[in-house]
């Protein structure tokens, strides 16, 4: 008897005791913490329930605003008088530009064209949402598509949760499909014709172009720029109501996808640390935005803005999420300068090494916070003394150090030029030849000018005993594969290091390194050219 067909969702659903749902986009979805949106794991939430605070009127927008969101939060474009080059041909052309600064700059300028980046973070960086319509569909051209992502799916060892998720929102309910293993197209496509999302986590890893085009980026955020790609069949949903805790760039690759975006709702969820559970329809209100996405278009959000999308009738729709500025805030820099500022303080300030009062625990607790007791005044006041004083203990530079290592570490490996690669370490002479190896040895001399491969390829930071340089050369486009790369700096070197981190994007000869010797000048060139950190302004084929 033959047997009939079963699909990849109804045998998963099978396996794990389910029915296969029906797809609708508009169901209201169960509550479930949903992974973050470039590929990194999230933060541990806690599950205490806690009050929540009213917007104050200066961040909630009122029902006038929502009227308008169209015009007021929404910059359309209908391509007349705007030109901007695709994206294949920008890339191109920034790979002419020897400024690694100046290529980040153009690259974000594109994303936002024709919206001026300054602007940008006057208006809507951190504060609201913004749509782009450009009327374009080439825009994003190269970037990634269906093709690639089924090319990725053969050619590639893609497991499903690691690199892939198969997903569905179906009458109120957010499911994660994943079975165990690899995840090969004759299952995927078929999860997808049975209605199902499928996500890419992290694409930077198999995507040359992604990988470019974020490792551009992160230069101009300052943070670790992620993405994950998103393919979702028409008449369907894949994702519940939620926010995130990044921010998030929606750019629309292929066929059109119907959003919705709302305010936070509370004070408390405004630049929220940590994304939210699912919501269900009647927990978010009304829609300040309500859009359709088509190929070409941007749509912008700061995190803690809430969101769905969903596909129409008549379309399939592929996005890439470009996100950037997890965890960045003020208050993650003082969660690294706080503890040091005390150590510190308590090394050289005797007020806090003084013992607490014999007495203190009979009038300071939970359970003598309502006690009207002149002692718990004269406690907190002094209290507040103390925390005046830390200030002056305070090692800023040495947490914005820590805070550098860990972006450094973050960071997706730089992707250089040709020309770069032809006068670097990567375009060396070195072969095998004849039975031997030939040209292992580059003679770089004092006249020899050099530079970093880039802005971020190296940074100096101290942990108050040693000087070590941080680089990201030897990183890996899988998120965090790799320890931390450093060298720790000889003292004869330090200056020299950091005469050359503050000369780029200039050439400066070896000779002009501020070592005593020559012998350190060389040795400090030889050493960062192996490690692939600089780049001579003649490639080795031109000498």
């Amino acid at each position: 008897m033959e047997r009939k067909h079963m699909s990849a969702l109804s045998i998963y659903q099978s396996l794990s005791g389910g029915t296969k749902p029906q797809v609708q986009a508009n169901s209201p979805p169960a509550k479930k913490i949903k992974k973050k949106e470039n590929g990194v794991q999230p933060n541990k939430k806690s599950n205490k329930k806690k009050r929540m605070k009213p917007l104050k009127p200066s961040m909630r927008l009122s029902s006038s605003d929502e009227e308008k969101s169209k015009s007021e939060y929404c910059e359309t474009h209908n391509g007349e008088g705007f030109d901007s080059p695709a994206l294949d041909v920008l890339l191109t052309d920034l790979a002419k530009v020897n400024n690694s600064r100046e290529r980040a700059n153009r690259l974000f300028q594109w994303l936002l064209h024709p919206v001026q980046d300054k602007s940008f973070f006057r208006e809507n960086w951190e504060k609201k949402p913004i749509l782009i319509q450009r009327q374009n569909p080439e825009y994003y051209k190269g970037l990634f598509s269906t093709a690639e992502f089924d090319r990725i799916l053969r050619n590639n060892d893609v497991q499903y949760g690691v690199n892939l998720d198969v997903t569905s929102y179906t009458n109120g309910k957010r499911e994660t499909h994943n079975p165990p293993g690899r995840a090969l197209p004759y299952t995927v496509w078929d999860f997808y014709e049975s209605g199902c999302s499928l996500r890419m986590l992290n694409p930077q890893s198999f995507s040359s172009t992604v990988w470019q085009v974020l490792s551009i980026l992160q230069e101009k955020f300052g943070s670790m720029a992620g993405a994950n790609v998103y393919l979702t069949p028409a008449r369907t949903q894949g994702f519940a109501p939620h926010y995130d805790d990044i921010e998030a760039f929606i750019l629309q690759l292929e066929g059109k996808k119907h959003w919705r975006v709302y305010n936070p709702r509370s004070e408390d969820e405004v630049l929220p640390l940590v994304s939210s559970p699912n919501f269900s329809q009647d927990e978010i209100g009304q829609p300040i935005m309500d859009v359709v996405l088509e190929a070409g278009d941007l749509l912008y959000f700061p995190r803690g803005f809430i969101h769905q999308g969903d596909c129409l009738p008549d379309a399939h729709s592929m996005h890439i999420t470009v996100s950037s500025f997890q965890r960045n805030s003020w208050g993650d820099l003082l969660l690294k300068l706080m503890p040091a500022a005390l150590e510190i303080a308590m090394e050289e300030d005797i007020e806090f090494r003084k013992g607490l009062p014999l007495d203190y625990l009979q009038f300071m607790g939970v359970q003598n916070s309502e006690k009207e007791d002149p002692r718990r005044d004269k406690f907190i006041a002094h209290i507040e003394g103390l925390m005046k004083k830390l200030v002056n203990y305070a090692p800023v530079d040495a947490a914005v150090d820590q805070k550098a290592r860990d972006f450094l570490h973050d960071c997706l490996p730089p992707v250089l030029s040709a020309e770069e690669k032809a006068s670097s370490v990567y375009g060396a002479p070195a072969r095998w030849g004849d039975g031997v190896a030939l040209d292992v040895t580059v003679q770089l001399k004092g006249q020899t000018q050099i530079r970093l491969l880039g802005a971020l390829a190296a940074r100096l930071c101290s942990d108050g005993d040693t000087v070590s340089l941080f680089y990201t050369s030897e990183n890996s486009r899988v998120y965090h594969k790799e320890q931390p790369k450093s060298i720790e700096m000889k003292a004869e070197h330090i200056d020299a290091m950091e005469f050359l981190i503050h000369s780029y994007p200039k050439f400066v000869s070896v000779a002009s390194l501020p070592c005593e010797t020559m012998e350190a000048k060389m040795s400090l060139a030889e050493l960062l050219f192996e490690k692939g950190l600089i780049h001579t302004a003649k490639s080795f084929t031109a000498e």
